[in-house]
């Protein structure tokens, strides 16, 4: 019985549209993006598209809240000079450096097949490859604020930062109940490190064990989505995130708190972002379809800059040196623990 011609992801995948589509599925699917904790920058995808590794970003600081003066009757001061005149303030600036991750990922037709079997096959694969970038994107941001907060953790460089600013820990050296592990209590005296800006975090990202002990202790609140579809969690009106992927060890976890737009984001194009390839003498003579994506992006924590020195491919979210999750790879350059919108709980949980 005849069949009719296979279908090959290169005859349903087009590059212009494939390419764009995964990029804005990829944002739409981010909870990161949804929260507000990763802001899409245009400003930093601009600087994607040039050329380099790392990239530059100067920005003016907040005014110093430095006394006011009192006006006053001078005569004629303002003429000659005199002490009583108003001196005027600088504004100061910060330079933040950004560094460009360039990534990308392969699947053959085998991954494929029920993607190829949809009602349309391009959107179907567009679909499985946005979500696999956008846990991909997780995973570089797990590892950039991993590498903040052992940055922050070590000793500063002169008046870098103020050691442990972002970070409350009371994880202790064993188990106690009530006293170790995650309570609301222990999360305020986490968010009050930002001071009168607390309010400010609205977003919290745990691992599971964590958010087990937030249900148990019943933290949680559930809210619907936009659709109503979706149930989703929060806790004192911050919205939960649950990766596993947060640092935890022999029983202590780590809980991170941000606020809207702690991490600026930007995305760029490839040269060739989307190809397919076809390789007839793989499987033995028996042949395989390869679909390749590739991405650009800057994972950017506001106030800081990276220090290391990266690959020509950008760092990798490894905790080695030069790499995301590395301490020497950040530095702080905003000097105002409140204008750094994150916080970190450190608790034991068994």
């Amino acid at each position: 019985m005849a069949t009719g011609p296979t279908t090959l992801i290169s005859d349903v995948i087009v590059p212009e549209i494939f390419s764009p589509y995964v990029q804005q599925q990829t944002e739409e699917k981010s909870r990161l993006v949804q929260s507000g904790a990763l802001v899409v920058d245009a400003d930093i995808t601009n600087k994607l598209a040039g050329g380099g590794i790392t990239f530059e970003m100067p920005s003016f600081r907040d005014l110093d809240n430095d006394d006011d003066n009192v006006s006053a009757d001078t005569g004629d001061d303002v003429f000659t000079g005199g002490s009583a005149n108003s001196a005027p303030k600088k504004i100061q600036t910060s330079q933040e450096t950004g560094v460009r991750l360039s990534r990308n990922q392969s699947w053959s037709s085998s991954d494929l097949t029920t993607a190829l079997a949809g009602t349309d096959p391009m959107a179907a694969i567009a679909e499985s490859v946005s979500r696999y970038w956008s846990r991909r994107l997780q995973k570089a941001f797990i590892a950039t604020m991993t590498g903040v907060f052992a940055d922050n953790a070590a000793a500063p460089s002169g008046s870098e930062h103020t050691q442990h600013d972002l970070t409350n820990d009371i994880s202790g050296a064993t188990y106690s109940a009530g006293v170790t592990d995650f309570s609301a209590e222990a999360f305020l005296d986490a968010a009050v490190t930002m001071g009168d800006s607390m309010e400010d975090l609205g977003m919290m990202m745990v691992h599971s064990i964590v958010y087990n002990r937030m249900q148990k202790n019943n933290l949680i609140d559930f809210v619907p989505d936009a659709q109503g579809n979706v149930k989703i969690p929060t806790f004192l009106g911050r919205l939960v995130i649950i990766d596993d992927s947060v640092p935890a060890s022999s029983g202590v976890y780590e809980s991170w708190l941000f606020g809207s737009g702690a991490v600026r984001f930007g995305q760029s194009s490839p040269k060739v972002p989307t190809e397919a390839n076809r390789k007839p003498d793989a499987g033995n003579g028996g042949g395989q379809e390869i679909l390749y994506n590739r991405v650009e992006w800057c994972l950017h924590p506001v106030g800081h800059k990276y220090a290391g020195s990266a690959p020509n491919g950008g760092p990798s979210n490894a905790a080695t040196t030069n790499n995301l999750a590395a301490a020497t790879s950040w530095e702080r350059v905003y000097p105002e623990r409140k204008q750094i919108k994150i916080a970190r709980l450190i608790t034991r949980e068994a």
